[in-house]
């Protein structure tokens, strides 16, 4: 039986979001009721993964329009707050997606209240809608996947990174319901250790076999015939298929292509940036020093040394295999199949 996790919930006018920063020692929930609190949350990683920011900022902007209910130029206040909420991270493209969604939703309301529970009432359809694409997208990703062998997966794409379900891990969850003979390669992915954190503690929760590695074990792994595919997911992906994931996902597709493994992404088409041409223009977020400095609150390294701590790389599409979606596999060339996709 499927352990469910729902990391992101409302409830009595309030946004809850699981603390995946206290995962897997500790599951937490944080109560917020300010769209800045929220959008904090983002920014501190309470909460990620694309989908998941996406929903999350969905929430937020109602927060936001409980804000400037009482304000005579309210539809002005919210679009403030919708700019605030847009810095939480430059490079999920779902945060933007969900906020301007929900903005263009509230304009189109002839009053504050009746924004209100319009934007509500979207943000629960967009939870609801990413848990049922996510299995769909499941279901498309076992039939690209081969029947057997070992699968590697980096960071968490799991219910933690979406509205409850998962896209990569989702596609691992919906081979294993399918009697796939699969054993599943996790890494550890640092600095954050989402892998080791959250995706041992989701797998474990599943009851699916699995294996933790550190990341530079994954070129072993493929060398001694341990991996038959990797399946990875993505915060952005330009309109030619270049995907921009947790940092290391580049050396992954590169390692893979050299061993002639195939590599595939999962992620929703509204992770798709389609007015953005090629991933080259992908605005790659830097995060703090002190997390490549420090390991479990622990510091690693000597103090002040100079730290370079890119979040995400782009992996080219001519290292893709296929893109799995809730619509269907985009196969190279991926500016057609994309676009077909979408419709």
């Amino acid at each position: 039986m499927r352990a469910e996790i729902r990391p992101i919930r409302w409830q009595d006018h309030q946004l809850l979001l699981l603390d995946q920063r206290r995962l897997p020692a500790e599951e937490t929930y944080l109560e917020l009721a300010d769209y800045r609190a929220a959008g904090q949350a983002i920014t501190d990683m309470v909460v990620r993964g694309a989908p998941a920011i996406g929903i999350t900022a969905a929430y937020a902007m109602v927060l936001a329009m409980d804000s400037v209910a009482q304000q005579a130029d309210w539809q002005m206040a919210l679009a403030a707050a919708a700019d605030e909420l847009r810095a939480a991270r430059p490079t999920a493209v779902n945060l933007a997606w969900a906020i301007d969604r929900q903005l263009q939703l509230a304009r189109a309301q002839s009053s504050a209240a009746a924004a209100r529970t319009a934007l509500l009432q979207a943000a629960h359809d967009l939870l609801a809608q990413d848990i049922a694409d996510n299995q769909r997208m499941g279901r498309f990703g076992v039939e690209a996947l081969p029947e057997r062998g070992g699968i590697l997966t980096h960071c968490n794409t799991g219910s933690l990174a979406t509205g409850g379900y998962g896209t990569a891990l989702g596609v691992i969850r919906a081979g294993f319901a399918a009697g796939r003979d699969w054993q599943i390669y996790a890494d550890e992915t640092r600095p954050w250790l989402q892998g080791a954190r959250l995706t041992a503690w989701e797998l474990q929760k599943e009851g699916i076999p699995f294996s933790l590695n550190v990341d530079a074990a994954s070129g072993h792994l493929m060398a001694t015939g341990r991996i038959q595919a990797v399946i990875v997911g993505a915060d952005r992906i330009a309109a030619n298929g270049d995907a921009a994931n947790k940092i290391g996902t580049y050396s992954l597709a590169v390692l893979a292509h050299y061993h002639q493994i195939p590599f595939f992404v999962a992620a929703p088409l509204s992770t798709v940036d389609f007015a953005m041409p090629e991933g080259s223009q992908i605005v790659i977020e830097e995060r703090a020093a002190d997390e490549v400095r420090n390991c479990g609150g622990r510091q690693m390294s000597p103090a002040e040394v100079a730290v370079r701590n890119p979040a995400f790389d782009v992996t080219p599409a001519k290292l893709i295999a296929g893109i799995i979606t809730e619509r269907g596999v985009a196969r190279a060339p991926y500016t057609q199949a994309l676009a077909a996709l979408r419709g």
